[in-house]
């Protein structure tokens, strides 16, 4: 198996109506502009959204996220309307195990842009590019049980759920236990 790091393959995928890229520097403004137009919708789900971000905040955690990307340990996606600057959510392949190779999907939309198959759009070519590009044996998707938006969009791309892993976590705003729904697709 080659080094990870020296694995190379593309930062940028188009879709029909999206770009999706991994992240650069100058992307925090923007970023920052959507996570604070959605910060309702996903404080329930992110806790990592409790609290308003700043432009500076959001401009550092892009430049971590790219040289995760470029070193390969975590492949965060940025959703883009085509040929525009534009974005309208976040996604990535997380919790990458090369030896399987397997990832996680994680997803976020921007408020303003939910309902419109955006989010589907990008899991589905996400996806395929993990088994298609990177050569994943395995790709997950973990939600909140209550999470019934983000449990639906794995639905619509074909992920069957697997299990509940129940009282695995803490709620980050009431600290009370809660499950976790395990969606996945395996190689054909």
């Amino acid at each position: 198996m080659t080094t990870p790091i020296l694995r190379d393959f593309p930062s940028r995928i188009e879709t029909q109506r999206l770009t999706i890229r991994a992240p650069q520097a100058g992307d925090g403004a923007e970023n920052c502009a959507a996570i604070l137009e959605s910060l309702e919708e996903l404080r329930p789900w992110m806790a990592w959204a409790c609290d308003p971000p700043s432009p500076e905040d959001q401009e550092a955690v892009m430049r971590r996220a790219h040289a995760d990307f470029m070193s390969r340990t975590d492949l965060m996606l940025l959703l883009f309307l085509k040929g525009t600057n534009t974005m309208v959510g976040s996604s990535g392949l997380h919790r990458i195990d090369w030896h399987v190779p397997k990832f996680e999907i994680g997803y976020w939309l921007r408020t303003s842009y939910a309902g419109k198959g955006y989010m589907t759009e990008a899991v589905n070519a996400i996806g395929d590019f993990a088994f298609d590009t990177l050569g994943a044996h395995r790709v997950e998707i973990r939600c909140d049980e209550r999470n019934t938006r983000s449990a639906a969009v794995a639905r619509r791309c074909g992920y069957e759920l697997e299990g509940v892993l129940r009282k695995n976590a803490r709620d980050h705003l009431t600290g009370e236990l809660e499950n976790t729904m395990v969606f996945a697709r395996i190689k054909a």
